[in-house]
């Protein structure tokens, strides 16, 4: 009888089994390294690595042994907020590009290091995302300019005196003739669209345009044809049973990741009193995060989305189609039975998809409930066709002058070239920017603006919900907020931006602070960082189900050729902090590619081509669209759309600094503006096979397990619901007696942990992969960037890592099938870290006892003892264990790429906490406890043992789906104890648990909400 299971793999050579990559995958580096290479004796010895590396384990000992001699010099007259080895915290906002994140900063000495969620916050409830986690460093960047400057050509003058500057631009401004025009992205800021009323009041002439990077102007026009506003509404994806996305990815960068992160986690969170999940269905074109969640997800082509939506409307509504999309129906069908309780969400840009996707929510009721139109986002509300107009006007030489205030379209617009040579035909130009970036380096005078987290604002991402931001740090260099600047070029006297924001506050129209006085008030707004209603406003409009028209012309609107859809990446997004080096190692949670941009194509359309890829090496291939042409490597993506190509936004700088300039290709150009709203598809593209190889920085079969089996388990909800143990595999060993279970034998005496004992859990069903907790150990645990061509030789630093497996269908008895990967297959995200065993392997092989375990459970390691044998990383069953091949600190050779480590300003956001390890050391994941050990001296000073919430990790303080649960399983009250307790203990299992390593760290089976129709059990990884 033939096998109906499915098998997981991380990379095509993987699943090929292919001879070559066999033969290498017991090693941990690439052939042409040193350390593989063959010896007269047949072999590479420890010596030889140990000369490798350019000392003897007698050197290597004697420099442990050495500290170098420094000098402290204390306070003359102390801060009264700094203490030296103190932490303070600052509740502030994160924004940027529209984006808008509640936050708290750490800061030590002055100095902001980590940024973690604030869990006041109603909105991301304390989340955060890469990009958010990553932002501290952006402060640190030293291609910031540090003072105001002046262009003429490639001439740069410096201002003796910002006073100085600011009379020229006060009397260009009076002089201008013609409308000047205020070009910012999204401003969600009301104190700040006060600021800019204010100059406008001085300056009648001035007319402010937002636009933003990734539009959303379909919907803005959609909701404003159907509800007659142009707004966006909020979304609740914690009310919906089910869930219907065409092409939004939710999870990953649409609109407000964060905070539908959190929401949709709660969907899928099960145990004892909780068996029920929402269903969710995905129609979309490349791979996203949405999709690789989705219980069912179909690949669509981008010309496609507005056939699904108005199939789906005549479905849902009663009317017949003979439209036939693989789980359609299904949904349709499914949708109905969940009215009110359901979301229907689209990612297209089209006003007509929008409205038709507006009119299936009004159908299913789901307005009031799933969608609030009484408090909507306000994120995003940058209007295409105003900004179209501007650069027509630019052109056409009709305008008098324009002011960029922190914008940057001559990189991030469609039309951005015909803006940079119409910028040579403006008589004043000014930007904001805090870069001479592509814009700004085209402007007459840079006035630059203060980074967020040197500002005063405050922020309002959602209509009622105010998020204040503080600075936390003094500016670093001569710069001035943005606000400062227009205000003092309105002419008022003396403006003082923090004076200025409190005035409005007490003044204004906003939410009442409470407290006895204003100023009681203001401080505790200050200190929470937000300022909320009590309950949800309700009562908003609900849209109009008549789209006969919107039905009418998407019908009539095809695709043509191959197709490419143009989309935004997690980490890089829209490319505004493409200078980050964290976001640009992270690698992407899809393709598990770092430091590259690349051209997905499917696997059909990688045969057609010849398109190939094994350990690494791809083709390059030419891409010709929108009358340009680009080359670059190709990346075959399962689960891309047949006929179709994606290219993400966000690289191709020129002028954002040496880490992100030069890094892939720009696809901004490549984008049209039609009918008022900018199309990220475009039709009749042509991909052509260059014949030349080019090596991608993936990171997806480092570390392989080798074909263990038990690292992913799952199963389905209907078979969970029958018995909470199902999907468990549970290996038994063979003795004399009969088989037993593995913890009932053991070399080991065992450990006792009459204190504490911590532990973690990862919820496999709430993780979606995002990312951001790899971010927050970076910076946390001062974890060095090495650089693109590292990563390829195989020695990326990250101490977690979130590995991706695919999945395959074919019956496990078909070997020939088995070797072709799934066109759109299952995906599971598992996070895989230090496990802490009790039964570490690591600890029995280390010579110089460099690894040692606690009394708490924990795995530590000692770096000034470690000589860098790697018998530990050779002998570690789950490949968590990094080794310093190289001094990544204070070395030129990493300058360009590690500037959070080789440069004084760059070094200001390391953790004094925690060591920068050195070159011949091997370090891990530490569960931060440096965090523990502080949560203890807090709890120890307040005279009480530390209660739950008191210690977490830096990755599951920022997991925006709550899917990592760190505490002491020592006490009965824990989080993780709960999750733990015998009513989830079928759920909870350790990765390879056959070889009894005991792991600290347990996973909770993978459920999915899918049909057993639908489902086929998992084989071997």
């Amino acid at each position: 009888m033939k096998s109906n299971k499915k098998i997981y793999w991380k990379g095509f050579e993987e699943l090929k089994n292919d001879p070559e990559y066999v033969k290498r995958a017991d090693r941990e580096f690439p052939d042409y390294l040193p350390i593989n290479s063959k010896n007269d004796n047949g072999g590479t010895s420890r010596r030889d690595f140990l000369k490798l590396m350019g000392f003897g384990i007698a050197a290597a000992s004697l420099a442990s042994c050495e500290a170098p001699v420094r000098k402290a010099i204390p306070y003359l007259n102390k801060p009264v907020d700094v203490d030296p080895g103190v932490a303070n915290y600052y509740a502030s906002t994160y924004y940027n590009n529209g984006d808008t994140v509640s936050i708290v900063v750490k800061t030590r000495e002055g100095r902001p290091i980590k940024i973690e969620g604030n869990k006041l916050s109603k909105i991301t409830q304390g989340g955060t995302s890469a990009q958010v986690e990553a932002s501290v460093l952006s402060l640190y960047d030293n291609t910031r300019l540090q003072e105001p400057v002046k262009m003429a050509g490639d001439k740069v003058t410096k201002a003796e005196s910002v006073t100085d500057f600011d009379r020229e631009i006060i009397n260009a401004l009076r002089n201008a003739s013609g409308t000047i025009y205020l070009v910012s992205n999204t401003i969600a800021s009301p104190t700040t669209k006060k600021a800019i009323s204010d100059f406008i009041a001085q300056y009648p002439n001035v007319r402010h345009v937002q636009y933003d990077p990734i539009s959303a102007e379909g919907m803005l026009k959609a909701n404003e044809r159907s509800l007659g506003e142009r707004i966006i509404p909020s979304y609740d994806f914690s009310q919906a049973e089910v869930i219907v996305s065409l092409g939004a990815d939710f999870l990953g960068t649409w609109l407000s990741p964060v905070e539908f992160n959190k929401q949709y986690s709660k969907t899928r969170k099960l145990g004892k009193d909780k068996k029920k999940m929402s269903r969710h269905f995905q129609f979309e074109t490349v791979m996203t995060l949405s999709g690789a969640n989705a219980d069912y997800r179909t690949p669509i082509k981008p010309s496609e989305e507005g056939a699904v939506a108005a199939a789906l409307y005549q479905m849902i509504s009663g009317g017949k189609t003979d439209t036939n999309y693989p789980f359609l129906k299904k949904a349709a069908d499914e949708l109905r039975a969940a009215r009110g309780k359901s979301l229907v969400v689209s990612g297209s840009n089209d006003p007509d998809v929008q409205e038709i996707v507006n009119a299936i929510n009004t159908t299913l009721g789901n307005y009031g409930t799933t969608l609030n139109t009484a408090s909507p986002l306000m994120g995003r509300q940058g209007n295409d066709a105003e900004m179209s107009r501007f650069i027509d006007a630019a052109g056409s030489g009709r305008a008098g002058g324009v002011i960029f205030m922190n914008a940057n379209p001559v990189y991030d617009h469609p039309m951005g070239a015909k803006l940079a040579t119409a910028l040579g035909k403006i008589k004043f130009s000014l930007s904001t920017n805090f870069k001479l970036d592509e814009t700004a380096s085209l402007c007459q005078y840079v006035v630059p603006d203060n980074h967020f987290l040197e500002s005063w604002n405050d922020a309002e991402p959602k209509k009622g919900y105010y998020s204040l931001c503080q600075p936390a740090i003094t500016p670093i260099f001569k710069t001035r907020q943005a606000q400062e600047s227009l205000l003092v070029w309105a002419g008022q006297p003396s403006p003082n931006y923090f004076n200025y924001l409190q005035q409005n506050w007490q003044g204004g129209t906003m939410a009442s602070l409470g407290g006895a006085s204003f100023q009681e008030g203001w401080d505790m707004a200050l200190y929470n960082g937000v300022v909320e209603p009590e309950t949800t406003p309700t009562g908003g409009p609900v849209p109009s189900a008549n789209v006969s028209g919107a039905i009418s012309r998407v019908r009539s609107k095809k695709g043509s050729g191959t197709e490419l859809a143009v989309y935004a990446k997690t980490a890089i997004g829209s490319g505004s902090q493409a200078n980050n080096p964290w976001l640009q190692e992270m690698p992407d949670p899809i393709s598990k590619a770092t430091w590259d941009n690349y051209l997905t194509v499917s696997m059909s359309m990688a045969k057609e081509l010849g398109i190939t890829i094994n350990d690494n090496e791809t083709t390059l291939v030419k891409l010709t669209a929108n009358g340009i042409e680009y080359t670059l490597p190709a990346l075959i993506q399962p689960g891309q759309a047949k006929g179709t190509v994606g290219l993400a936004l966000g690289y191709g700088r020129t002028a954002a600094g040496k880490v992100a300039n030069g890094v892939g290709v720009n696809a901004y150009p490549l984008l049209t503006v039609k009918d008022s709203f900018v199309n990220y598809n475009l039709n009749g593209v042509e991909v052509q096979n260059l014949e030349e190889s080019y090596t991608l920085a993936l990171t997806q079969t480092h570390q392989t397990f080798m074909g263990r089996e038990t690292v992913i388990q799952e199963t389905i909800l209907s078979r969970y619901k029958q018995d909470p143990s199902e999907g468990r595999y549970n290996p038994m060993i063979a003795t004399s007696e009969g088989p037993t279970d593995p913890d009932n034998i053991s070399l080991w005496k065992g450990h006792k942990y009459p204190n504490h004992h911590w532990g973690l859990v990862v919820d496999m069903n709430s993780c979606t992969g995002c990312g951001s907790c790899t971010i927050a150990c970076q910076a946390e645990n001062n974890v060095p960037v090495v650089g693109r061509e590292e990563v390829i030789n195989r020695r990326e630093m990250h101490w977690i890592r979130i590995d991706r497996y695919y999945s395959s269908s074919a019956e496990t008895d078909d070997l020939e099938a088995m070797e072709q990967a799934a066109e759109n297959p299952d995906v599971v995200f598992q996070p895989m870290m230090c496990q802490h065993c009790n039964n570490a392997p690591c600890e029995t092989v280390c010579p110089v006892v460099a690894t040692t375990h606690s009394t708490e459970g924990l795995n530590q390691m000692t770096y000034n003892r470690c000589i860098g044998t790697r018998y530990c990383a050779n002998n570690c069953p789950y490949k968590v264990r990094r080794f310093n091949w190289f001094k990544y600190h204070d070395n030129d050779q990493f300058a360009d790429v590690n500037t959070s480590m080789n440069g004084m300003l760059g070094r200001m956001v390391l953790n004094p906490d925690v060591t920068v390890r050195a070159r011949g050391v091997m370090e891990k994941c530490s569960m931060c406890v440096q965090r523990i050990q502080a949560g203890k001296l807090e709890a120890k000073k307040q005279g009480r043992r530390p209660v739950d919430g008191d210690v977490s990790t830096a990755c599951a303080a920022s997991c925006p789906a709550d899917a990592l649960i760190f505490g002491d399983m020592n006490d009965p009250e824990s989080a993780i104890s709960q999750a733990l307790r015998e009513d989830n203990r079928e759920r909870a299992y350790h990765v390879l648990e056959e070889i009894r390593t005991q792991p600290n760290v347990y996973y909770l089976t993978k459920v999915r909400n899918k049909d057993e129709n639908d489902y086929k059990e998992p084989a071997t990884v």
